[in-house]
């Protein structure tokens, strides 16, 4: 029998086949090797749409290291204000989907910004997911105490009859507490001559001052309340522990409720078990008692919500705030 014959051509073919298969073979293995990488690979930078020193930043300062001890990982805060949030909204819509930028949203720039500003480059609801709630705050409906009311049917009853208008503040136009009254306004029937201001702080020196008699207020507004410079009338959301006897706006005019809320999002496309851990390890800290009473101390309420109830607040709340924005026909450009 005679020796195969040796053919150089065929010879470089199957070793660039064998070469190429094992290329191939290795390349799997690096891909299912990175995919199989835990979360997190490097420090997440937490976006916060306000500048620091406000209610925003300081609950950001609280979870950022807890948050970051929780993950093993560092967590940077990173205030990036401008155009009522929506400057952070967007670099988060921008961002690599990985889990290492993560936004600390406010409710309005999630559910009343889609329906103010006419061209937006990105949409809240598809653009940026919901990861996990943070929590709630308040809003009062507070007073100068001058105004001779100290109910909500008393100032009702005082708004029907005032000539002029009773004039009320806002933090800004197309704002909650601009929204929460033209709310108020359309359930309880009266009229108000609505005076905008650059600001919560500007709003309330007008209040105090006298230039407006009503507005309702956040979180700073409380130790005014307390201290006697404000007089509070009800409370905008549920009633609270921090505010006993206060009524709440809803046993008044059922369904009336504005509940501010805090919460974590990231880019679009965020993989499902990062998702996951992101949220078991916030609402494991959220429910931690040391850390609930730090964040209560921010005059805010630690809110714990599964996924599936997170993102029927957020349907809902876009939902109303769409239906108040086309009924006042405000626009911010």
């Amino acid at each position: 029998m005679s020796k195969p014959r040796f053919d150089p051509f065929t010879f470089r073919l199957s070793a660039f086949v064998l070469g190429a298969g094992l290329a191939a073979a290795t390349l799997v293995q690096s891909g299912a090797g990175n995919a199989a990488q835990p979360y997190p690979q490097r420090p997440i930078r937490l976006l916060v749409p306000n500048p620091p020193g406000g209610a925003t930043d300081n609950l950001a300062r609280v979870i950022a290291p807890v948050l970051g001890d929780a993950l093993r990982q560092t967590v940077v805060v990173d205030n990036r204000p401008g155009s009522n949030g929506n400057v952070s909204t967007e670099l988060t819509a921008r961002a690599a989907p990985d889990g290492h930028t993560v936004l600390l949203a406010q409710d309005s720039q999630i559910v009343i910004s889609p329906h103010l500003y006419r061209n937006l480059p990105f949409d809240t609801l598809k653009d940026v997911a919901p990861v996990a709630s943070l929590v709630s705050t308040q809003m009062l409906l507070a007073v100068h105490p001058s105004l001779p009311v100290k109910s909500v049917p008393e100032f009702v009853e005082h708004a029907r009859k005032a000539s002029p208008p009773t004039p009320y503040a806002s933090i800004g136009n197309g704002s909650q507490h601009h929204l929460a009254m033209e709310m108020l306004k359309a359930r309880a029937g009266i009229n108000l001559l609505h005076v905008p201001y650059k600001g919560g702080g500007p709003a309330l020196v007008g209040l105090f001052a006298g230039e407006v008699s009503v507005m309702f207020g956040g979180s700073s507004a409380g130790p005014h309340v307390r201290s006697g410079k404000l007089r509070a009338l009800a409370l905008a959301g549920k009633r609270n522990e921090a505010y006993p006897g206060l009524p709440a706006l809803s046993e008044f005019y059922p369904g009336l409720e504005v509940n501010p809320w805090l919460a974590l999002f990231a880019p679009a496309g965020l993989p499902a078990q990062v998702i996951t851990r992101l949220h078991g390890e916030t609402n494991r800290l959220l429910a931690n008692p040391g850390l609930s009473a730090r964040i209560r101390g921010l005059a805010l309420d630690p809110m714990l919500t599964t996924p599936g109830e997170f993102a029927a607040v957020i349907r809902a709340d876009h939902a109303k705030y769409g239906k108040v924005v086309r009924a006042v026909g405000v626009r911010v450009d």
